[in-house]
């Protein structure tokens, strides 16, 4: 028993500390970069709205910003899973993809613009 537990502690004592801090910070400012981008594409979809029932293409523009939105968040939850896996970030960043996510499906589904 002692044996596994050594080689645990051997493992842990040849990651350099610095090294793991600059990891996180750098995917933590990936993933805000991209949560700001998804997010502003999000919001975009919220804010249009049409001006009367002829305006058919601000609906258009808003299931197109929504969709995009949807398609960014994808990509930021296969990041957060990279980043998750390789542990350099806590499983809570998850819920920030997730979230965006539900916004523009709403946007797409129940809150989508009426002509």
């Amino acid at each position: 028993m002692s044996s596994s537990a050594d080689s645990t502690t051997e493992v842990r004592e040849s990651r350099r500390p610095g090294s793991s801090r600059i990891g996180t910070g750098v995917c933590a400012v990936v993933l805000a970069l991209a949560t700001l981008v998804t997010g502003y594409v999000v919001l975009t979809a919220f804010m249009v709205e049409p001006d009367g029932p002829w305006d058919r293409q601000a609906v258009t523009n808003s299931h197109v910003a929504a969709g995009v939105g949807l398609a960014f968040c994808s990509v930021m939850a296969l990041l957060t899973w990279v980043f998750v896996t390789a542990e350099w970030l806590r499983r809570w960043w998850y819920a920030v993809p997730a979230v965006l996510a539900l916004a523009a499906l709403l946007r797409l589904t129940l809150l989508g613009p009426d002509l």
